[in-house]
C-alpha cells in the first residue's frame, strides 16, 4: 500500500473523479477507472482529507481514515440566518458563575475547535487550557501576586503601568480585571517554525469562540492576561507548559456566563474597498 494509505472501494468507486480533481497538490490521478496516487508526488500530501469528504459514495479512505469516521453533513449544517445571529449576537463576556463546565462539554468543546483550519493543514496549535476553576484560581492567585511584586519594586514597562491599577482592585476589593473572574483559560501557541504559527493561533480561537457560543458559553479575548504572560512575566509560559519553541498566540477566558444578553447590537456597514481593473 501506498505510505499515505490511500485506498479505493472499487465496488463503491463511480469514476466521477472528484477526489482527483479536488486534491490541492495533484497527487491523485485516475488509473483506468480508478482513482490512485501519483507516486512521485505522494511526498507531497498534506493529509487534509479532501478525497475522503468529496467522494460521494463514500469509496476513498486515506491516512487510517475512512468514511464510516465522518459525519454526514447532508441538512446538518444551521442555516444562514442562525449563523447570522451566532455572529452578529456574540458578545465579549465579563461576568461568569463561579462554576466549572461539565467535563463532556469542556471536552467537546476543545476536540471539536481544534478542528479550525491551519495553513498547510499543520495542525500544530496547542491548546494549554485550564479546566477546573480550583486550578485557574491558583493561576490568578500567582499572577496577582507577581504582578504586586512588579508593583512594589517599580518594575512596570512605562507602557504598561496601569497594570498597577489592576494590582489595587484586586487587593482592595478582590475586582479581578486581568481575567474577570473566569472560570476557564484557553492559551494557543504553536511553533515558531511551523508555516503560520500566529495565525493559526487566532483562527483556533475564532472557532473556539463561536462553537462556545453555540453551546451557551461566555468568552473574551484577553488581550491583558497576553500582555501579562508575553511582557511581565515570561516565566510563566514554562509554568503552564507552553513549549520554549512555541510562539504564544493568545488567551480566551471562558465559563458559563453570569449576565443574558437578548439582542444584537446595529453596527455601521462594512468598511470596504472593492476592487476594479481597468
Amino acid at each position: 500500500m501506498n505510505s499515505v494509505g490511500f485506498s479505493v472501494d472499487k465496488e463503491r468507486c463511480i469514476s466521477c473523479e472528484a477526489c482527483v480533481s479536488d486534491c490541492p497538490y495533484l497527487i491523485l490521478t485516475m488509473v483506468g477507472d480508478s482513482p490512485a496516487v501519483v507516486v512521485d508526488r505522494e511526498s507531497m500530501c498534506i493529509k487534509c482529507l479532501h478525497c475522503l469528504t468529496v467522494c460521494p459514495t463514500g469509496a476513498v479512505s486515506i491516512c487510517g481514515f475512512d468514511p464510516g469516521d465522518c459525519l454526514d453533513m447532508e441538512n446538518r449544517f444551521p442555516d444562514a440566518e442562525q449563523m447570522e445571529t451566532l455572529i452578529r449576537g456574540r458578545r465579549s463576556v465579563r461576568k461568569y458563575e463561579d462554576e466549572n463546565i461539565e467535563s463532556s462539554v469542556m471536552e467537546r468543546l476543545l476536540q471539536v475547535s481544534w478542528q479550525a483550519p491551519t495553513g498547510v493543514n499543520a495542525r500544530a496549535v496547542l491548546f494549554t487550557v485550564v479546566d477546573d476553576k480550583k486550578i485557574m484560581n491558583k493561576l490568578r492567585t500567582a499572577v496577582m501576586k507577581r504582578l504586586a511584586e512588579l508593583v512594589r519594586d517599580d518594575h512596570l514597562p512605562e507602557h504598561l503601568e496601569f497594570f498597577a491599577g489592576f494590582v489595587k482592585l484586586w487587593q482592595e476589593q478582590e475586582v479581578d480585571i486581568l481575567f474577570r473572574g473566569a472560570p476557564h483559560l484557553l492559551i494557543t501557541s504553536a511553533p515558531k517554525n511551523c508555516p503560520c504559527p500566529e495565525q493559526d493561533c487566532i483562527i483556533a480561537l475564532s472557532y473556539f469562540e463561536l462553537f462556545a457560543q453555540s453551546l451557551q458559553l461566555g468568552t473574551v479575548w484577553d488581550g491583558l492576561a497576553r500582555l501579562a504572560f508575553t511582557e511581565l512575566m515570561p516565566e510563566f509560559s514554562e509554568k503552564l507548559g507552553i513549549p520554549a519553541d512555541h510562539i504564544f498566540g493568545y488567551v480566551m477566558a471562558f465559563g458559563k456566563p453570569a449576565v443574558e444578553y437578548h439582542r444584537t447590537v446595529p453596527m455601521r456597514p462594512a468598511t470596504l474597498n472593492r476592487v476594479s481593473f481597468k
